[in-house]
């Protein structure tokens, strides 16, 4: 195993950790505020911490001469596309059942990155990202017995972002051999910024309610979710999304998006009093599994076509 493979499942890791609390701290915040305000002040923070690095030098890095367009494509993507739904998504449902949605992209991504950019996973691969899925679909299928239904507008707004961001993971594998993570971060926090709070205001003006505008920022709760959330889930872990994706195949950095679902159920059970079955521990190892199989056979597989003759093929023909 190279090292950029190393880094890159390591930044998996990362950025799932980070969005597995993501949802608690989302789900606490619009308890307290509307959902465009909450995104735009997070943008906002976000936008400020990534150009605060980029003007004092700590990360150096220049867009002169490069086309602002496939940017502004994977920006619209996500932020724009994926929180959109994922907020409004969440402020109907529960933080573990967001959780669990977003587990259903790696199929999304599997499937695209073979039709989009010819990276086509193993027969192994498809079964353990088919057996995190499963995980998934049995967690829900349970908790929706068990009288945790889903809300189904809740529902649709959640599979808009888990689409949003199968795209997005496709179309920032495909930009990353002419972008730096960092340049690709930085557009997408600046179009976060100014999209959503353009957004908010405008609602805002439209309601009469513009002098209240920054009133949810005296609120403890909320501003913790939002320097959680402008800081951690957005300048650090979209950082660890877009170099991960600079460093493994689409659907291999996808799937740690599953982990988000282990952590996210934690995360609401322990600090949110969210109930726990056992079909939740049964689900989330069949998720774990599925990571781990996934990047697993994705090695194997790359190491056969590196190396035919180690993978028992050989081509001598005497």
């Amino acid at each position: 195993m190279n090292l950029d493979k190393v880094k890159g499942y390591l930044a998996g890791v990362g950025f799932s950790s980070i969005f597995g609390f993501s949802f608690m701290f989302t789900k606490n915040a619009l308890e307290r505020v509307d959902p465009f305000r909450f995104i735009g002040f997070r943008f906002a923070l976000a936008a400020f911490i990534i150009g605060l690095l980029a003007a004092t030098g700590v990360i150096r890095f220049s867009l002169r001469g490069k086309s602002l367009s496939p940017l502004l494509a994977v920006a619209f993507l996500q932020p724009v596309c994926y929180f959109t739904f994922e907020t409004m998504g969440v402020n109907l449902t529960s933080s573990s059942q967001a959780g669990m949605m977003m587990a259903l992209i790696p199929i999304f991504v599997a499937i695209l990155s073979a039709l989009v950019l010819k990276e086509r996973p193993s027969p192994a691969q498809v079964f353990f990202i088919i057996l995190s899925v499963t995980g998934v679909i049995i967690i829900a299928a349970f908790q929706g017995a068990n009288g945790g239904g889903t809300n189904s507008l809740g529902f649709l707004l959640l599979t808009g972002a888990v689409v949003s961001a199968a795209l997005f993971n496709i179309a920032s594998r495909r930009f990353s051999a002419h972008y730096t993570p960092f340049e690709v971060t930085f557009v997408m926090m600046w179009v976060g910024a100014l999209f959503f709070n353009a957004a908010a205001i405008i609602l805002h003006l439209k309601s009469g309610t513009i002098r209240d505008f920054f009133a949810p920022l005296t609120d403890t709760t909320v501003l913790l979710s939002i320097l959680y959330l402008g800081i951690g889930s957005s300048v650090i872990a979209f950082f660890l999304v877009n170099y991960s994706l600079s460093r493994l195949p689409a659907s291999q950095s996808a799937v740690f998006s599953n982990l988000t679902t282990v952590i996210s159920i934690l995360a609401g059970v322990v600090f949110r009093g969210e109930p726990f079955f056992w079909y939740h521990a049964a689900g989330a190892l069949m998720i774990l599994a599925g990571v781990w199989g996934t990047n697993h056979f994705g090695e194997l597989a790359e190491e056969k076509r590196k190396n035919p003759q180690k993978a028992g093929i050989n081509y001598d023909k005497n």
